[in-house]
């Protein structure tokens, strides 16, 4: 009955635990392991005990808890139910220490990613999900000072990683006492200190065949920059304007970067854009560039926000999901801002609009404020961001800036909520009206596009763009506009709106746009479907521009209008791959097998060479272009249909949901069932569930 009452207590009083007991540090020892997919380790936690509590619970999913759980070097009973390990004797009022082991499979948040001879390890424990790999918190107001130590078995000797805070330098040869000679380790065995407090979601762990590049912000804090080994001739691009925007948010926060160090790291097949764990972001191997990829899709703004994180949600984390916008809010606001200094002020108005216009449609059907755990992303980052410039354009910069400073000083390594923030701008500027500030901007559902627009309307490029957006399309006054310096956003925009005009009436403003920048440029390949001949080597010249997103565009159209050319635009192209998701590459070999003038072994060649973009040495990204355009060209080939379902098992959510909703429409045609069906009798035993897993499932 006691245990009982214990566990009871602690499901209720969970909450409330960081009252009673503090988690100051965390020491682990771990070691994951590819083959297994798992990871063992050694926990050693030093916690107070600030006032009598009953039971104390530290969060871990489907863990193995091995051996002996020792409380000040004692062992002691405790509770494991598969979700938390419940302690509730042993312990006393002020210092205790608490060691164990563990083992566990985690079924996510740590990933093995790639084959067993090029893989990689990483984490992404975003929100309350470090638990499943590590012995930790899913309560956000439990900040503990994380040390990891872990090993990398001496047969991957060239793979290396970090984790969070700075690397503690060992030697890794040792004198045995009492011997002569000299032992070394065969395992790497890294170790990485922090100094001040964390939640638990912040904890990483990425390891690979990485390689880095090392510099100082302008104050002085060590910069790592990583990257996989076989991308540094993309490293420049990649990594474009990064010490420029450390330094620009240090100095426009006016709050000191504070942590010891800050690194940057791209894994593959990542979850999302970027991860801001304290000392070590990871993004998206899709930021990965060469200098023509930069203009179609870089890491810059990505970069600035997982940067401004570090201060905004690892320093001061809110309290709960209904204050998240107090993370994502701020660190896109700064993201723009570090934009704004880096592209200038056209660039910086130009996106607030795109927000304002994403908000204004969404405000149609999203019920849900701001100020609620429920809101979307798209209100916690963007709605967020808007409400701070609002703030900051009524207040003045100065004292933003101080208010911002002010609050990142008296909450440093603690948890905060809105009124908190509020509480500290009715300081610094006692006439603002915050109640009617988190009126408008965080407990409604609406967004004001006439407020906003007078927030636009001080840069003339938007407040241009706005106007024309308000009137009647009329070809005959889009001349000017495209001669005039107005920013490219508008001339675009003059080009997607003019997309249904015939070519003859748009003619001369396309001679116009032809000169202008590369993203004008693509704006008119992208609209220009039917491409008249009078035009023809006018648009091949799409095929030299400085943009893999252009140059694609520009194959197909001329494939199209053009098949008895087909050949020598694929020739001409032929040793492109393009961007990391390969796109323009898997465009041309269909293209190739379209219109090329094959042989049947070429064109066996080109299924062949589709074939293997999908298998699982490649990212998530380059397995399904290659899978949609084998779902075209041969639908019924059985390593195709081996291949789509395989896509089902990844771990990334996009990719499979991809792949079960394309499955489950195939299935309802009956001869594309039969040949699953047909599958299924010589298949291996996994493969055969597979099939079976969706073949049973009700039409």
């Amino acid at each position: 009955m006691r245990v009982i009452f214990f566990l009871l207590f602690s499901v209720l009083s969970f909450s409330q635990q960081t009252k009673f007991v503090d988690f100051v540090q965390c020491e682990a020892k771990v070691m994951p392991d590819f083959n297994s997919k798992s990871i063992s380790g050694a926990i050693r936690y030093q916690f107070k005990v600030k006032n009598e509590i009953d039971s104390i619970r530290i969060d871990a999913k489907n863990m193995d808890i091995n051996g002996e759980l020792k409380i000040n070097g004692k062992r002691v009973n405790f509770k494991y139910n598969s979700k938390e390990i419940i302690l509730f004797e042993g312990y006393k009022k002020g210092k205790n220490t608490l060691e164990f082991t563990y083992e566990c499979t985690p079924k996510q948040t740590l990933y093995f990613v790639g084959s067993v001879d090029d893989f990689q390890i990483w984490t992404q424990g975003q929100g309350r999900y470090t638990s499943h790999w590590l012995p930790s918190f899913d309560d956000v107001n439990e900040k503990v000072i994380f040390n990891i130590e872990f090993e990398i078995d001496y047969r991957w000797s060239f793979y290396t990683g970090f984790s969070n805070g700075k690397q503690i330098r060992e030697k890794k040869k040792q004198r045995m006492p009492g011997y002569a000679f000299v032992y070394e380790p065969k395992n790497s065995v890294l170790k990485f200190k922090m100094k001040k407090p964390m939640s638990s979601y912040l904890v990483m762990l990425a390891i690979g065949k990485f390689d880095k590049k090392e510099f100082k912000s302008k104050s002085g804090t060590p910069i790592e920059l990583w990257y996989d080994t076989r991308d540094e001739a993309k490293f420049e691009p990649t990594y474009r304007y990064s010490k420029e925007i450390f330094d620009f948010l240090e100095q426009e926060i006016q709050f000191k970067y504070p942590w010891q160090i800050y690194r940057q790291v791209p894994v593959r097949d990542f979850l999302y854009a970027g991860m801001e764990n304290t000392t070590s972001t990871i993004f998206a191997q899709d930021f990965v560039v060469d200098s023509i990829g930069f203009n179609d899709r870089n890491y810059v703004n990505v970069n600035a926000h997982e940067l401004a994180h570090q201060w905004f949600g690892d320093v001061v984390t809110a309290t709960s999901g209904k204050h998240h916008w107090l993370q994502e809010g701020f660190a896109t606001y700064y993201a723009l801002l570090a934009e704004q200094h880096v592209f200038g002020d056209d660039y910086f108005y130009n996106e607030l609009y795109d927000y304002a216009l994403q908000l204004k449609k969404a405000a149609k059907t999203d019920t849900i404020p701001v100020l609620n755990e429920k809101a979307s992303s798209l209100s916690f980052y963007k709605k967020g961001a808007w409400a701070l410039h609002t703030m900051r354009e009524d207040i003045g910069r100065d004292n933003f800036q101080k208010i911002v400073k002010n609050y990142l000083r008296k909450y440093q390594f603690k948890n905060v909520s809105t009124e908190e923030f509020l509480n500290e701008v009715v300081r610094v500027v006692p006439t603002y009206d915050v109640q009617k500030f988190k009126k408008s901007w965080l407990e409604s559902s609406d967004f004001d596009m006439n407020l906003a627009e007078t927030y636009l309307k001080k840069n003339k490029a938007v407040a241009d763009y706005i106007a024309i957006v308000k009137k009647k399309a009329d070809v005959s006054t889009y001349k000017e506009i495209l001669n005039s310096n107005a920013y490219f956003s508008i001339k675009q925009y003059l080009f997607y709106r003019m997309a249904s005009v015939p070519f003859e009436k748009k003619k001369e403003l396309i001679e116009i746009g032809m000169k202008q920048n590369l993203y004008v440029r693509q704006a008119i390949a992208e609209t220009i479907a039917e491409i008249p001949v009078e035009f023809k080597s006018d648009y091949e010249t799409f095929l030299n521009d400085a943009s893999y997103k252009t140059k694609e565009i520009a194959l197909v159209h001329l494939c199209n209008n053009f098949p008895e050319q087909a050949n020598d635009y694929l020739e001409k192209t032929k040793t492109i791959v393009g961007n990391n998701d390969f796109s323009f590459k898997i465009t041309w070999l269909k293209l190739g097998f379209l219109y090329g003038e094959l042989t049947e072994y070429e064109r066996n060649t080109i299924l062949t060479e589709l074939l293997a973009l999908t298998h699982v040495n490649f990212e998530s990204s380059v397995r399904q272009n290659a899978l949609e355009v084998l779902l075209e060209l041969e639908p019924f080939n059985e390593k195709v249909i081996e291949g789509l379902f395989l896509a089902t098992q990844h771990h990334k959510w996009q990719f499979t949901s991809f792949a079960r909703n394309t499955i489950r429409k195939l299935l309802k045609d009956i001869t594309y069932r039969q040949k699953v069906e047909q599958l299924v009798l010589n298949s291996d035993e996994s493969m055969k569930n597979l099939y079976l897993k969706f073949l049973n499932e009700k039409q």
